[in-house]
């Protein structure tokens, strides 16, 4: 027996080293690339799909061998395993295997710029640090499970393909740890502060566990027992817990959206930065996030059937909460669905509001709605370019582009009302004299020129970026002033004229020169406006 015990003591040892001596060299790249490579499960495929098929994780032999040993050390470690096993040193043997492997994995952890930290240690965390570790976590997640993994799986079919059991065992004892390292993290993520600065990277986060758990599943299968193992389920509440985070976050954005006021009013009107974020989010989510985001709030549905107090407040009220696990997937997926374009929907009205009280910060009322009118075209431009178009729907796009135009009907009013009111009758044709006409004549068209001289040298200053909406306001004030001034002067151009050669002082311009000084409107430089030269073709 003493004689047996030392021959698989040296032959354990032999086990170990060779096991440390053939080990190859990884790189970053190589292991990134190395989840290219890998046969998983597809991204889409569901838990179901995976249980149920048969997984196999030979390589094909197109694809370029990701090789964790040296091939010729392979035949040696199964000889020596089948030795021990028969002999009844399985455990021994095991025990060697996972010691060894265990250190391996840790050392690409490390490689990968995976660190192992406590729940309280991520949560102390500055959000750029911990932001920045997210980025690596997610391609190095990926890259373990269906590279290094994958791999390390197809190495202990390799070397213990005698026993069934025994190459489960090392393979969870060998992997599980460095799989619930990432999980950990996850979840220290999920249970952290809810910010709205924080959900498209919990989104990214969410994703790319909802991705990888089916290869989870296809590794860890537990067939003998016909269910997933802890590490599945482990992940199942990770992947649960993160879409809870980003739902949690999605709020939060809602209510930072709503609450932000402090803002510096721009003086030409502009686009506010605020605008450009929120807009810019939403657009990433539509575009780019949608089905995830769809997803979960379709998994978070599921977990609570009559919905919790914060997604009733971010996705809508639903009049029959109680008979939704009694519908089936596509039901609740549609559903789901409506409730993410709910919310976006909900996101972007806080927006305008926002706006609306925002914009009575400027003391000029026609700079309120040109304030108004370029954010808000901006928010119809981003929908219109993005999925957002599809989530909002066209009768949203039709309303807004009405209150576009109700806008631009109340910058009309409130920038050239005054202009207007120099161009009336009242008060001319009803005089008690020539005198008293040509009175009241020049000095209406004076008070004219300095009214329009005044809005030029200010609204040249201001800024209206889309070519097209600038084209078409520029239009509108030349249907409603430049028309006006023609008639005005086709009526009384005459008797202003009679008041002999000092008349030019009245009549400084021409409609067709002014009609020309509107095209320096809205270009964000502020100009003087200059007696035209020459005659005046009235």
């Amino acid at each position: 027996m003493n004689m047996l015990h030392l021959s698989m003591s040296r032959l354990e040892d032999e086990f170990g080293d060779i096991l440390i001596r053939n080990t190859v060299t990884l790189d970053r790249d190589r292991i990134h690339l190395s989840s290219l490579n890998s046969s998983g499960a597809e991204v889409n495929e569901s838990i179901q799909d995976v249980s149920s098929r048969a997984i196999s994780f030979e390589r094909d032999d197109d694809m370029p061998s990701l090789d964790l040993l040296h091939p010729e050390a392979v035949n040696d470690l199964r000889e020596i395993a089948d030795e021990m096993i028969r002999s009844g040193y399985e455990k021994e043997c095991c025990q060697a295997y996972c010691s060894v492997r265990r250190d391996v994995l840790d050392k690409r952890l490390a490689i990968l710029g995976v660190e192992k930290l406590s729940i309280g240690e991520v949560q102390r965390m500055e959000w750029q640090s911990l932001d920045d570790m997210i980025r690596r976590w997610i391609p190095a997640f990926r890259s373990v499970v269906r590279g290094l993994l994958s791999e390390e799986k197809r190495l202990c079919e390799q070397i213990f393909s005698g026993s069934d059991w025994i190459k489960e065992v090392c393979f969870l004892e060998t992997c599980k740890g460095c799989v619930m390292q990432f999980l950990n993290f996850g979840e220290a993520v999920a249970i952290g502060r809810r910010s709205a600065e924080n959900l498209l990277t919990v989104l990214d986060m969410y994703e790319e566990l909802s991705a990888v758990t089916p290869d989870l599943q296809a590794l860890f299968m537990d067939e003998d027992a016909g269910d997933t193992d802890t590490v599945c389920r482990e992940a199942k509440g990770v992947l649960d817990a993160l879409g809870e985070a980003v739902i949690g976050n999605l709020v939060e954005l809602e209510n930072a959206v709503r609450e932000e006021v402090s803002w510096k009013p721009i003086q030409n009107g502009l686009i506010s930065p605020f605008t450009r974020y929120v807009m810019n989010y939403a657009k990433v989510l539509a575009d780019d996030k949608i089905h995830s985001l769809t997803r979960c709030v379709m998994n978070y549905a599921k977990l609570r059937v009559d919905y919790s107090d914060t997604l009733n407040t971010l996705l809508a009220t639903e009049e029959d909460n109680s008979g939704l696990e009694k519908e089936n997937n596509d039901n609740l997926e549609t559903r789901s669905m409506s409730l993410v374009a709910q919310s976006l929907l909900s996101l972007i009205t806080c927006l305008e509001s926002n706006l609306e009280e925002k914009s009575r910060i400027y003391e000029d009322r026609a700079m309120q709605y040109v304030f108004l009118m370029n954010n808000i075209l901006y928010i119809v431009q981003k929908v219109k370019e993005s999925e957002l178009r599809n989530v909002l729907g066209y009768e949203w796009i039709k309303r807004q582009q009405g209150l576009i135009e109700q806008h631009a009907t109340h910058y009309l009013r409130a920038a050239w009302s005054k202009v207007l009111s120099c161009l009336t009758d009242e008060g001319i044709r009803w005089g008690k004299g020539t005198s008293t006409i040509k009175y009241v004549l020049k000095d209406r068209i004076k008070n004219f020129n300095a009214c329009f001289e005044d809005i030029y040298r200010i609204q040249t200053a201001w800024m209206v970026p889309d070519p097209q909406f600038r084209e078409e306001l520029r239009v509108s004030i030349s249907i409603k002033v430049i028309h006006a001034y023609q008639s005005f002067l086709r009526r009384f151009g005459s008797l202003i004229e009679e008041s002999g050669r000092h008349a030019g002082k009245y009549i400084k311009y021409s409609p067709e020169y002014l009609e020309n000084c509107l095209l320096d409107l809205f270009e964000g430089t502020p100009l003087t406006l200059h007696r035209m030269r020459g005659n005046n073709n009235t």
